[in-house]
């Protein structure tokens, strides 16, 4: 099974900049898609953002599109989420997701592949 690993997390004020990275190793077999998801405390976890390996297409949530940009490396192994404008809203544990399948999924429930998190802290 193909192994997710975050980093890239830490706390910064309302305003700054952040980049997560997520580092695939192992087999790649369903991870066509791979995705960003956060959770804050006492709140579900929710979509944030999708890329897929073979087309680069992108997908985001209405609350980051415009201020984070999800990409990829040019070897198929790592992810990156740059994270801009930050407000205290995002701050939440962020983590990496993979799927097999045909389009980017919203839903947390269609990736069957987690990491195990990073978290993001936006605080005057």
């Amino acid at each position: 099974q193909p192994r997710l690993e975050e980093s890239g997390g830490g706390s910064v004020q309302p305003g700054g900049s952040l980049r997560l990275s997520c580092a695939i190793s192992g087999p790649k077999y369903d991870t066509n898609y791979m995705a960003w998801f956060r959770q804050a405390p006492g709140r579900e976890r929710t979509f944030v953002a999708c890329i897929d390996w073979k087309d680069d297409n992108k997908g985001y949530s209405d609350a980051v599109k415009g201020r984070f940009t999800i990409s990829q490396d040019n070897t198929q192994t790592t992810i990156f989420l740059q994270m801009n404008a930050l407000k205290p809203e995002d701050t939440a544990t962020y983590y990496c997701a993979a799927r097999d399948g045909l389009f980017c999924s919203k839903l947390a429930s269609n990736y069957p592949t987690w990491g195990r998190g990073t978290e993001v802290t936006v605080s005057s």
